[in-house]
C-alpha cells in the first residue's frame, strides 16, 4: 500500500511544503502505470466509464469539426489534450480513494477541483496561452502553404497520405511536436501533485519538468504510450476511448505516485 500524502487545509500551508523530491524510474515503469490503472478501472468501473463517456464525447465533437472544418482539427486537437487532465482529476481522485480504502462513489470526484482550485486555474490559464499560441500557429502554416482556396476533405487527405505536400507535413507535425512536448513537460505530474498536496502550480509544473528530465526515456515511452492508445481509440469509433481514457487517467496517478516522494508524516 502506497503511503499518503498529507492535504493541508488552507493556503499558508501550501506556501510551507517543500519542494517534490523526484524519483528515477525504469524503463518498464509505464507498463505498470497501465497495469495499475486497469486495475482501478475494475476497481471503480462505473464512476470511471463515466468520464470515460466524457471524453468520447469529446472524441465526437473533433471528428465533427475535423468533418467540416479540418484546418481547425489541430486547434480541437489540442483542447482535447488539455482539457484531459482536467477530465482526469476525478479518476485521479478515485485512484487516491482507492489506496485509502474508501469507496469509489463518482459524486465527490466531481467537485475535486475546489481542493486547490486557485492553482488549477492559474495552470489552466498557462495551458490555454499554450492553446491560443499553437491555434494561431496552426492556422498561419494552413495559411502559408494554401495561399489559394483549401482542397476538400478528400483531397487533403489525399495529399496527407499520398505525401503530396511533405513540406507541410514536415512543417505542420512539427512546430505541433515542439507544443505538444512543452504540454507533456508541464503537466506529467501537475494536477495530482496540486490535489493531493495543495501545491502552488509554478512549483509543480517546475517539479513535472524535471521529472521528465530526470526520466526521459520512461517519459518517453508513457507519452508514446499515452498518444497510442488515444488514437486507438479514435480509430474504434471513439467507443474505445470509453475504456482508454479511464485506464489512462488511472495510470497518470500511479506515475504520480512513483515519480515523486511521498511527503513525511506530520
Amino acid at each position: 500500500m502506497a503511503q499518503h500524502n498529507a492535504h493541508p487545509d488552507d493556503e499558508k500551508a501550501a506556501t510551507t511544503l517543500p519542494f517534490p523530491t523526484l524519483r528515477s524510474v525504469g524503463v518498464g515503469a509505464p507498463f505498470q502505470w497501465i497495469a495499475r490503472g486497469f486495475g482501478d478501472l475494475k476497481a471503480c468501473p462505473v464512476a470511471s466509464l463515466f468520464y470515460g463517456f466524457c471524453f468520447t464525447a469529446m472524441g465526437l465533437l473533433l471528428t465533427f469539426v475535423f468533418e467540416h472544418a479540418y484546418q481547425y482539427t489541430s486547434a480541437v486537437s489540442t483542447g482535447f489534450l488539455l482539457l484531459a487532465p482536467f477530465f482526469a482529476m476525478g479518476l485521479y481522485e478515485l485512484s487516491r480513494r482507492r489506496e485509502l480504502g474508501e469507496q469509489c462513489a463518482l459524486t465527490p470526484t466531481l467537485t475535486v477541483w475546489r481542493r486547490n482550485a486557485g492553482n488549477l486555474a492559474v495552470f489552466a490559464a498557462v495551458l490555454t496561452v499554450i492553446f491560443l499560441i499553437w491555434a494561431r500557429a496552426s492556422l498561419v502554416i494552413f495559411a502559408i502553404f494554401y495561399t489559394r482556396e483549401l482542397p476538400n476533405l478528400s483531397g487533403f487527405l489525399g495529399q496527407v497520405l499520398s505525401f503530396e505536400n511533405i513540406d507541410f507535413l514536415l512543417v505542420y507535425f512539427g512546430v505541433g511536436l515542439i507544443f505538444a512536448l512543452l504540454v507533456f513537460a508541464v503537466s506529467v505530474v501537475s494536477i495530482p501533485l496540486m490535489l493531493d498536496r495543495n501545491q502552488d502550480a509554478v512549483t509543480s509544473m517546475i517539479a513535472s519538468m524535471r521529472a521528465l528530465t530526470l526520466n526521459p526515456l520512461p517519459l518517453l515511452i508513457w507519452a508514446t504510450l499515452i498518444v497510442g492508445l488515444t488514437i486507438l481509440g479514435f480509430l474504434s469509433f471513439h467507443l474505445g476511448l470509453v475504456v482508454l481514457m479511464p485506464i489512462v487517467g488511472h495510470a497518470t496517478w500511479h506515475a504520480y505516485r512513483q515519480l515523486v516522494e511521498p511527503l513525511p508524516p506530520s
